[in-house]
């Protein structure tokens, strides 16, 4: 990290005009703030007035470095300024101070500020650079001699332009994937560039998401990488990493961690992850948890399921829109042309899900030959009368059918090797999960099955309400991450067995805290900073949208307020959903399938009611900023 890349022109002042030490830190704030790297200037200042009362930032020969660490800090950076008179500044050697470097570091757990505080003071010791420095006639000339001496005193540093490929290629390179492919996946791909930028280290990240994937990495620039990222909820095409150094993380780490991961990827061993046959797994995936490996695999088949049900489930409840129920009652969807058409169409989309449910999963257990295995055991499943629940299990059963059939063919002679993937994998797995399911898994859950159905249309209108609180509110504790997932998947598991109310109070306890922060950035301005407002009004979209995730910066930066308040919004709006009788047959569209949503009045003022109470709830928890 350079210092010329951490000092900008209007962060400089070279003839400050400062009496007192309190001055010149008031002085050094105010430049850092023109910076653009503080988001609130007290906190900042609060945070260097600490570390100044434990101990003296003067250094002594006319030099004063004062820094801190706060989450007031947007990005690393520095602010410099020259007293020719000197000042008091208390230090060491109680000479003068005439050359003041101001640090900002971010509130992580690296050591930033440590590191540049470090590499000032080596430079610093040159007395004829100092006082190059204490004399400069403009901010043109403090820069290049910063610049020659930086370059003289560390000659072998690698000079990287920021954020952009070196002749060989960059030095880390990323992937970004999350289930659904809509928000965790570019806001861990933007977090990872942005960091990158701030360290001076060149990245390239290419994003999974639900069209596809962006920004694809090339085999060159995988040769030449030093080490590759891997923030990813689901399963990523690894074997072109074959050899090379790989970090294999959640989603959600490079949100948040992103500073962390890089680091690690350009100044600790990484292990070398190992492609081949038998599967071999990076360290990284010898140390996960179970869970987190089941939760995984599940939002792999999860991931390549939502498209299939999606517009199946949309198409369907177009069909009953623009069907006549008096017509035929029994038929109701299929009465009139249009209606049977959309039925048919949606309905063959939609029969596709459990099997590549249970596909997927057992795809990313059991690699490629494990795909048609669980297609089979899904589609079992869907037809054994075991539903979603059958099919979840057929995914991983056939996953590890097919890594058991690994282990048992690894005697075989070379010879044979080309015949276990076309032959021996599919014969004896699909057999083996095609016994396993009817003989087995089918009778018993298939048994559970119907009576969840039979219970969930017997619960009474209060029970409904309950149910509506608690998955409204699951959808507003991570905004994406395990629990928000698991009401979410418990929605489209209802579609499957014909709860559709469910899915309409998921949906909505999603649609809230994005909109419930929205609200409350426009209607309470005074709770947030201007970037924040800002960026409240993109929440508008998002949660009409059903994009939960757009709640997230807000939540990280105060989650004992926003938290709590996205939580009570979206519990309200799914208690309500219930409450008027809200059914909807597709799992996901937002604002765009509201048409479709029987009694879609209900459902709007549900929605209204909800963001307004997590917007109130919101204003009250946050005071007003001081100005």
């Amino acid at each position: 990290m350079r210092i010329t890349d951490l000092l900008k022109a209007n962060g400089i002042a070279l003839n400050a005009q400062v009496t007192s030490k309190s001055e010149a830190i008031d002085t050094l704030v105010d430049l850092m703030v023109t910076t653009g790297n503080i988001s609130d200037k007290e906190e900042y200042k609060k945070a260097v007035l600490a570390r100044e009362a434990s101990s003296t930032t003067g250094i002594g020969e006319a030099i004063a470095i004062p820094h801190a660490k706060s989450a007031a800090v947007k990005s690393a950076g520095l602010a410099a300024m020259v007293v020719k008179d000197g000042v008091d500044y208390e230090s060491l050697d109680g000479q003068p101070a005439k050359l003041f470097f101001l640090i900002a570091a971010p509130d992580t757990s690296a050591d930033l500020h440590v590191e540049v505080l470090s590499r000032l003071a080596t430079i610093l010791m040159d007395s004829d650079f100092k006082n190059g420095l204490i004399n400069a006639t403009s901010t043109a000339e403090f820069l290049k001699l910063i610049d020659q001496t930086e370059t003289k005193k560390f000659p072998d540093e690698a000079q990287v332009p920021v954020a952009t490929a070196t002749k060989s290629g960059y030095q880390v390179l990323a992937v970004t994937a999350c289930p659904t492919g809509i928000a965790h996946t570019f806001m861990a791909a933007e977090k990872l560039e942005q960091t990158a930028k701030e360290m001076g280290i060149s990245i390239k990240v290419e994003t999974n998401g639900s069209g596809g994937a962006k920004n694809v990495l090339t085999a060159a620039e995988i040769r030449n990488a030093d080490c590759i990222i891997i923030a990813a909820d689901k399963n990523v095409e690894m074997a072109r990493f074959n050899g090379k150094p790989v970090i294999q993380t959640k989603v959600a780490d490079g949100i948040h961690k992103a500073k962390e991961l890089l680091l690690r990827a350009t100044t600790s061993d990484v292990p070398v992850y190992q492609s081949g046959s038998n599967a071999s797994v990076s360290e990284d995936d010898a140390n996960e948890s179970i869970g987190r490996q089941v939760y995984k695999h599940l939002m792999n088949g999860v991931s390549h399921m939502l498209p299939f049900v999606i517009g199946g489930g949309i198409l369907i409840a177009l069909a009953f829109l623009f069907d006549d129920y008096t017509i035929d009652p029994s038929k109701f969807g299929s009465n009139t042309p249009i209606a049977a058409f959309l039925m048919k169409i949606g309905g063959t989309a939609f029969g596709f899900m459990l099997p590549v449910l249970a596909g997927f999963i057992a795809m990313s257990i059991g690699d490629r030959p494990a795909l048609a295995v669980g297609f089979v055991g899904g589609a079992l499943a869907n037809m054994g009368g075991s539903g979603f629940l059958g099919a979840l299990i057929a995914g991983f059963v056939a996953g590890y059918i097919v890594l058991g059939l690994r282990k048992v063919f690894s005697g075989l002679p070379q010879s044979l090797e080309g015949l276990k993937p076309v032959l021996l994998y599919p014969f004896f797995g699909v057999l083996l999960i095609g016994a396993i399911i009817i003989l087995v898994i089918n009778p018993p859950v298939g048994a559970i099955n119907a009576w969840m159905a039979s219970s969930l249309n017997a619960l009474g209108s209060g029970s409904k309400i309950f149910l509506g609180i608690l998955l409204g509110g699951m959808m507003a504790v991570d905004m994406g991450g395990p629990v928000n997932k698991a009401a979410y998947v418990f929605g489209t598991a209802s579609l499957a067995n014909g709860q559709y109310e469910i899915m309409a109070a998921v949906m909505a306890g999603g649609m809230v805290p994005p909109l419930a922060i929205a609200l409350c950035t426009t209607f309470f301005k005074n709770r947030f900073t201007e970037s924040e407002r800002k960026s409240g009004v993109t929440n508008y979209i998002m949660g009409l949208s059903f994009i939960t995730e757009g709640a997230i910066p807000f939540a990280s930066a105060d989650p004992v307020r926003v938290i709590p308040a996205c939580i009570l919004g979206s519990a309200t709006a799914g208690a309500l959903s219930m409450a008027f009788n809200c059914a909807l047959r597709a799992p996901h569209g937002g604002l765009f399938v509201v048409p479709v949503i029987s009694n879609p009045f209900g459902y709007l003022a549900a929605l209204a009611i909800g963001s307004i109470v997590g917007m109130i709830v919101l204003a009250v928890l946050k005071k007003p900023l001081t100005k």
